[in-house]
């Protein structure tokens, strides 16, 4: 980032006038402590912004804060782990609701000045006998420094909580923005299979955060991926309070341009952070296109390399087989040339005119054993460039991910199915 920024502690919680809080509920696990229940909450009214998976398929929590960010701006946000309600019908909606009014009538708030969240398993109804008992718990505990908390009651299968805060100047203003997020693994772009809070107190109309976060969440959370799924919760939401107490930021001003790329290193931070903390991954590896005719050949190419299963298994096995990256290129409809196509893996040349390149395989085997390095595809048509984020393929991840439906035998002693 171009701007000076000092990183600060609180993560959601570092802007000045929001309080947060989070509980254990046992929503997976009854006799696990862990955190599994986070809110998010402003002093202060909020201009908001959110974006949501493109997925046909969409979880309730989605449904409800769609709906209510269309209806004014949030003020607060309820978040859990370990159980989706996604795939459940009309008491999904209901048990959304509730939610949001467990909240939002001891904060004297309306439903619809709440967004709620939720992640974990598909298709088993939400165990409200739960979440009941500890609401005025979560309330209670509502604080200015417990900004992690929320950050680790929103995980699943990630190994780690994931949060980023900075503070920076706008005019004679300094102003905070605070964030966290979940996800490692069903992550493709559009939008990344994840939830993401973000807090800031600066000052900034509803319609200039709006725009602000499409604009930054294009630029980051839509350009990385695991496994190449697409969950029915994604979800990214910004809350802006003002209590900086700095003059509103106004479209296309100096100031819009400092926010805008503030917000934006924000999220490229925490989507990076979710393709390092991918479900058994051991590469995190960057993808640059370069020289296509379009913006949209290049992102064609990007997607087409970064989500093919060959690619992902060569990172993995540490093996710089080009091949591979070329036929992506080849079958992801973009406009290309072979004989133009150059490939580069860690500054050194692959391929060179759709051929094998001088450079000795072991120099290319010793660039892809490292746990981070960089791919740049250059097509030679055009001016037009793509950057996405992506991680290796390896056999602990399908390992991992045959037992997600253990949690269904605590659902059949809850009654829930």
């Amino acid at each position: 980032m171009d701007i000076p920024f000092s990183r600060i502690k609180g993560g959601v919680g570092a802007p000045l006038g929001f309080l947060t809080s989070a509980v254990s509920c046992g929503i997976k696990n009854p006799d696990s402590p862990r955190l599994d229940l986070a809110l998010i909450y402003s002093e202060r009214p909020c201009s908001s912004a959110g974006t949501f998976t493109t997925n046909r398929v969409k979880a309730a929590p989605v449904r409800v804060s769609q709906a209510n960010l269309r209806k004014g701006d949030l003020r607060a946000i309820i978040a859990n782990s370990g159980n989706a309600n996604a795939c459940t019908g009309v008491q999904g909606i209901h048990d959304a609701h509730a939610m949001c009014d467990a909240v939002a009538k001891p904060l004297g708030l309306k439903r619809t000045e709440v967004g709620v969240a939720s992640t974990g398993v598909i298709g088993l109804p939400m165990p409200m006998l739960r979440f009941e008992p500890k609401y005025d718990d979560l309330l209670e505990r509502l604080g200015p420094k417990n900004g992690s908390d929320v950050a680790a009651a929103i995980i699943t299968s990630d190994t780690h909580a994931k949060e980023v805060s900075i503070s920076f100047d706008l005019g004679e203003h300094r102003v905070r923005l605070g964030g966290c997020v979940k996800g490692a693994g069903m992550i493709s772009p559009s939008m990344a299979t994840m939830l993401c809070f973000i807090t800031t107190d600066a000052t900034i109309s509803s319609d200039n955060l709006r725009k602000a976060v499409l604009e930054c969440v294009e630029e980051s959370f839509n350009r990385i991926t695991i496994d190449g799924d697409m969950s029915t919760n994604d979800t990214v939401m910004v809350l802006a309070n003002g209590a900086s107490k700095m003059p509103a930021i106004r479209r296309n001003s100096a100031n819009c341009k400092v926010f805008r790329q503030a917000l934006g290193w924000l999220m490229l931070e925490l989507a990076k952070a979710v393709v390092r903390d991918g479900e058994r991954v051991t590469k995190f590896v960057t993808v640059k296109v370069e020289g296509a005719r379009t913006y949209l050949d290049a992102k064609k190419v990007a997607e087409a390399v970064c989500k093919s299963a060959l690619v992902k298994a060569s990172w993995n096995g540490g093996d710089p087989n080009w091949g591979r990256i070329i036929h992506a290129v080849g079958y992801s409809r973009a406009r290309i040339r072979e004989e133009l196509v150059d490939i580069h893996i860690g500054g050194k040349a692959a391929c060179l005119g759709g051929l094998q390149a001088a450079t000795p395989m072991d120099e290319l085997r010793e660039v892809v054993s490292f746990p981070e390095f960089e791919i740049v595809i250059h097509l030679n048509q055009g001016d037009a460039g793509y950057t996405m984020y992506s991680s290796d393929l390896s056999p602990e991840y399908i390992d991992f991910n045959r037992s997600e439906y253990a949690y269904w035998k605590q659902a059949r002693k809850d009654g829930l199915v």
